[in-house]
């Protein structure tokens, strides 16, 4: 990790960072169905590895798109980093409204927007703090919103942030995490909430 970043212009390793935002993470669903469903316990037991017993658990799955370029950016840089030989980027700050989206590629059906920012906060490896509001725009969920905050170690396979609060329908029932789950190439990010 260290050698790559020690080769690449800060532009170049933003832009890469950008790109594997859009990249590819695996998910428990096919990218054909519905963002969203009602797991039944044996179902959440087995993709969450959870006992239940019978509670209801909601399964979400989204792919955040990071759009740094073009004519309509959903990331803008408001803080460059400390330093332009920085290997990590270590101070920059991007605002971002990103949109959420049922399938990997960024055309597909919008179900939400994540709105906050990301700031680059580890000097030895690609580490962000991120905060972010996921609002939906679709579906049962519909102007619910919930609040990520957490450390994102960008080049880690499996990363969890927590979700530390929401409104609407996840007022009384937020979910408790958010992992993000690293796949092959040509796909976005994909996000699943617990």
């Amino acid at each position: 990790m260290t050698r790559v970043a020690q080769k690449i212009k800060p532009s170049q390793f933003l832009l890469s960072l950008s790109l594997l935002s859009v990249l590819s993470l695996a998910s428990f669903l096919p990218p054909t169905q519905a963002f969203m469903k009602t797991l039944k316990t044996d179902e959440a037991q087995q993709v969450l590895g959870l006992d239940f017993n019978k509670q209801k658990l909601s399964h979400f799955r989204v792919y955040w798109h990071d759009i740094l370029s073009g004519p309509t950016p959903t990331s803008v840089r408001v803080v460059k980093p400390v330093s332009p030989k920085s290997k990590t980027a270590f101070g920059l700050i991007d605002i971002i409204d990103n949109p959420l989206t049922e399938g990997p590629d960024v055309g597909s059906k919008l179900v939400g927007r994540a709105q906050g920012f990301y700031a680059s906060a580890c000097q030895t490896d690609v580490g962000l703090l991120m905060t972010m509001n996921f609002a939906i725009t679709e579906g049962k969920y519909n102007g619910s919103t919930f609040t990520v905050l957490g450390r994102n170690m960008v080049f880690t396979k499996v990363r969890e942030m927590a979700v530390i609060g929401g409104s609407g329908l996840f007022s009384k029932r937020t979910p408790k995490r958010v992992n993000i789950k690293k796949g092959g190439q040509g796909r976005s990010d994909g996000f699943s909430f617990e």
